[in-house]
């Protein structure tokens, strides 16, 4: 028996076979859905053009186009992903901002899809979609189509296919390609178990379009992210041979039945029949913004058996897929969740020298967003690392969330041309250098104080790295312990300290003079002393190398380290003024 469908599908005729190569009519407005995902790539980075001359302007776009053209070579062609998806975007989104900045400049446009090597003609052309930002955008393009006939449904991050089946038996598989013309991935698509190899109660020809996915149980996209999934499809469908272990790893999600009815109810109801039903469950019904952010909310937060970067979002009723273009339709849009990764333009280098006289390095970065959290800085770690990378002002770097809350530095993804000089601070300091603020001693100092001050040490309340550096610069303490003497008056003579501050400050310091023992000990910063019992600064003092190694959990290398710092004159400089001053234990 025939579905009720049949008398429906049957006419639609086969596209011209020219369409492919068909140009766009100049004279076509681009739809909202266009204009507004136009909007979101080109806003977030054009924050005016660079003041480049021409020959660096020239330079700076070459290089970034051929980085480009090289991803796309190996995502296409190689099938392995050398790039995240999102710094991808982003970086294709900087380029086109650069080559409208100067277009005099500018090299040609990047032949992304087009060294693809695909010579099949597809059964109906693929459309891409345009990228809406943020809840406006959504709701402007839903009032674009009417507010009505609208449908959800995840977008997979996986390779996009279209499938052929005449008389329900698939026929040919092909990439994506650049749309009209793709790869002829036929036989690799038959070993894929999740792939109908026959369509039950089909019409006479039925073209699908679809995502190959590499499945995921119990895969939360919050949680998990993209894990690689779309270039582990993309590299075994590139390798020619698909084995069977590989192949059993790969899903089937069905988008759209391009040669079915014109009715969305319809369509899932034939996919349904056809035996294609989970991909028809994933596919709702919307009429709201707020049951788009709910489905879209869900998808993100609750298991998928797929990577999913986003919705998408169709209006039912769409053009005869005859007339279909290989560039985004007004009909149907994506909206991306929160990107895992950030493409951030470095602004500066920031050396800081610890209390040990260790060197950490810390980017300072046009602001970016990732998820909720605006991320202006991001640590590089050692100065070695640092050296590694060679990352300087105006290059770019992919960062990113570790733990969903700490940024951090993925990688640089390309550099600047014109290479700024950075100057590396001295780096010949240790645990026991730079106990007062000489010159190149500076950031070691300050950082030494705000250990004494912090809850390691004395917990000063009050006392931050801000007023140590104002201490610092006013030459209220050249020392360690010259805050020890300030009084309430001498404080208020601060900018920007009162008197009730003053005087607040003032209780802090004296209270420090009772701090125990142990509390005064951590503030000096000694080498670990593992479980050695500490009775008083005289003991401490006297003990040999020989009695600390003897000491539980402080080693060779340990008890070495503890006698140089008993022993060193600072050092006890510092003790004995603490005991002029009556502190306990000294």
């Amino acid at each position: 028996m025939e579905p009720p469908w049949a008398d429906e599908t049957s006419k639609i005729r086969p596209r011209p076979a020219d369409f492919s190569s068909r140009p766009a009519k100049p004279d076509r407005l681009p739809g909202i859905a266009f204009v507004l995902g136009l909007l979101w790539v080109v806003a977030p980075l054009h924050a005016g053009c660079p003041d480049w001359p021409p020959a660096r302007a020239r330079a700076e776009l070459a290089a970034l186009h051929d980085r480009l053209a090289a991803w796309n070579h190996a995502y296409r062609v190689e099938g392995r992903s050398p790039v995240d998806d999102a710094i991808y975007d982003q970086a294709l989104v900087q380029f086109r901002v650069w080559r409208a900045c100067f277009p005099a400049q500018a090299p040609a446009e990047l032949p992304h899809l087009a060294d693809a090597g695909g010579s099949v003609r597809a059964p109906v052309v693929q459309t891409g979609l345009a990228k809406l930002p943020s809840a406006d955008a959504v709701q402007a393009w839903m009032r674009s189509r009417g507010g009505h006939d609208l449908w959800i449904q995840p977008k997979a991050d996986g390779v996009a296919v279209t499938l052929l089946y005449e008389h329900g038996t698939l026929r040919e598989a092909v990439s994506r390609g650049d749309g009209a013309r793709g790869s002829d991935w036929s036989a690799a698509v038959r070993r894929i178990d999740a792939v109908p190899k026959t369509l039950a109660h089909a019409p006479a020809r039925v073209v699908l379009q679809g995502e190959l996915v590499w499945r995921l149980p119990g895969h939360v996209q919050a949680r998990d992210g993209g894990a690689n999934a779309r270039s582990k499809v993309a590299g075994a469908l590139a390798r020619g041979e698909l084995d069977d272990a590989t192949a059993a790893r790969i899903g089937l999600f069905v988008w759209d039945w391009p040669s079915g009815p014109d009715e969305m109810a319809a369509r899932l109801a034939g996919l349904r029949t056809m035996g294609l039903a989970d991909s028809a469950a994933l596919t709702q019904p919307v009429a709201t913004l707020a049951e788009v952010t709910r489905w879209r909310e869900r998808w993100y937060r609750q298991t998928l058996p797929f990577a999913a970067d986003g919705v998408v979002l169709r209006q039912g009723q769409r053009p005869s897929a005859s007339r279909w273009q290989a560039a985004p339709p007004d009909w149907a849009v994506a909206w991306k969740y929160p990107a895992a990764r950030a493409l951030a333009t470095v602004r500066g280098v920031d050396f800081r020298t610890g209390r040990s006289g260790r060197v950490s390095v810390v980017l300072e970065l046009e602001p970016v967003q990732l998820d909720d959290h605006r991320v202006q800085r991001v640590s590089v770690g050692s100065l070695t690392r640092w050296r590694q990378l060679d990352v300087r002002p105006g290059d770019r770097v992919s960062v990113s969330l570790a733990g969903l809350t700490i940024p951090r530095l993925d990688a640089v993804v390309w550099r600047t041309r014109e290479r700024t000089p950075v100057h590396t601070p001295d780096t010949g300091h240790d645990a026991l250098s730079c106990w007062h603020p000489d010159p190149g001693c500076e950031g070691q100092f300050r950082a030494r104080l705000v250990w004494l001050g912090g809850r390691h040490g004395l917990d000063l309340d009050g006392v931050g790295p801000a007023l140590w550096q104002q201490l610092i610069d006013a030459g209220q303490v050249r020392s360690l312990l010259d805050w020890m003497r300030l009084t309430p008056a001498q404080l208020a003579t601060l900018d920007g300290i009162g008197a009730e501050r003053a005087a607040a400050l003032g209780r802090a310091f004296a209270a420090a003079h009772d701090a125990d023992f142990g509390r005064w000990l951590a503030a000096l910063a000694p080498p670990p002393m593992g479980d050695a019992p500490v009775p008083d600064w005289a003991t401490l003092v006297a003990r040999s190398e020989a009695d600390w190694r003897r000491m539980n959990g402080v080693g060779a290398t340990g008890a070495k380290r503890l006698r140089a710092f008993f022993a060193n004159e600072d050092v006890r400089a510092l003790a004995a003024r603490l005991h002029a001053a009556g502190v306990a234990g000294f």
